[in-house]
């Protein structure tokens, strides 16, 4: 194996990490942009209850994506089968 594949291998695993993770980065930070926004205008300064409803948001999100993050994994271990198998030959 060149370090070049190696390099290429490590770029498309970090890809897959930031597609998989950013339903429910982003969902996390608009819902405490929000609150947090709600917070500044009712003076309501309660620090849990920025935390239940990002779970809730994230939890969501995660349920509703799991199809898409499954394809998605599923075809990142496809194209490291393939890469494998083309290194054995």
């Amino acid at each position: 194996m060149v370090s070049s594949d190696v390099v290429v291998i490590g770029r498309d695993l970090l890809m897959t990490v930031l597609l998989l993770s950013m339903p429910a980065v982003t969902v996390s930070l608009l819902v405490g942009g929000m609150i947090s926004v709600f917070q500044t205008v009712t003076s309501i300064q309660e620090q849990t209850l920025t935390f239940a409803p990002r779970i809730v948001a994230v939890a969501l999100v995660s349920m509703a994506a799991l199809p898409w993050s499954l394809k998605v994994a599923t075809a990142f271990v496809s194209r490291m089968m393939y890469r494998m198998v083309e290194a054995t030959q």
